[in-house]
């Protein structure tokens, strides 16, 4: 199956969703290339950015499981290759 290079942009408003990431995460963990968190104080949000290669659906899962999540929004940005 065809995989895509993505890169996926996680702000979390609600720390409570914290644990439910990781866990998404860990499901989809063998179509993890890395993984980025930053804290930032000032507005009182997490950024996280995590890069993937995986097929377009499961791609799609991931951002979409993660973005259903109570104060948590996700864009991606799918490579061309």
């Amino acid at each position: 199956m065809e995989t895509r290079v993505a890169l996926i942009a996680i702000l979390v408003k609600d720390r409570n969703s914290s644990a439910r990431i990781n866990e998404i995460l860990h499901e989809y963990g063998t179509y993890v290339i890395g993984r980025m968190g930053l804290p930032y104080a000032q507005k009182n949000i997490n950024i996280i950015s995590i890069a993937v290669d995986a097929p377009l659906d499961i791609i799609s899962a991931i951002s979409g499981k993660i973005g259903a999540l109570v104060g948590v929004s996700t864009k991606t940005a799918y490579s061309e290759f």
